[in-house]
């Protein structure tokens, strides 16, 4: 391995971690980096002996800490970073939408789909079995941000006189 070479697998490896940093996470692209300047420091000792494996190796770990610093200070982090708030909420719920309304699935509930109810689609949970598409559906309860439904015909829900 000459020394051109050896050169490029060090650049090569400290852009692998920059990019490991910057935009490639999970870990691939930083362990190839690191073996590619572990790779180059190894074979500088080898093909330059201890003295000159010793001033790459320096030279490899300022290259790093060096590149690290000029990605934070020039603030190159803030442009991959998400700057943008959500404040919506989840199901918010008009107060037309009460245990009884009715309204008609969209997609399959199983037990969890889709409904429209009162115009809006909403996010509903049938209680007592699965429910497939275009069925008219009731509201039994609504718990938080859960709204419970059952198929309109189904009866099984319903409170029962109680024999005195």
């Amino acid at each position: 391995m000459n020394t051109t070479l050896l050169i490029i697998t060090l650049l090569v490896g400290v852009a692998l971690l920059a990019l490991e940093v910057l935009i490639l996470p999970g870990g691939i692209a930083g362990t190839i980096g690191v073996a590619a300047i572990a790779f180059g420091v190894w074979q500088s000792y080898v093909l330059l002996g201890t003295t000159m494996g010793t001033v790459i190796l320096l030279c490899a770990f300022v290259l790093c800490l060096l590149t690290f610093l000029w990605i934070f200070k020039t603030k190159t982090w803030n442009r991959f970073s998400l700057k943008e708030e959500s404040d919506s909420k989840v199901n918010q719920l008009e107060p037309a939408v009460k245990a009884g309304t009715r309204g008609v699935t969209i997609s399959r509930l199983a037990p969890t789909g889709k409904a429209l109810i009162d115009g809006q689609t909403m996010e509903v949970h049938a209680v007592n079995k699965f429910i497939d598409p275009d069925h008219e559906i009731e509201v039994v309860a609504i718990e938080g941000y859960r709204i419970d439904v059952r198929e309109a015909n189904d009866n099984r829900f319903e409170e029962t006189p109680k024999n005195n």
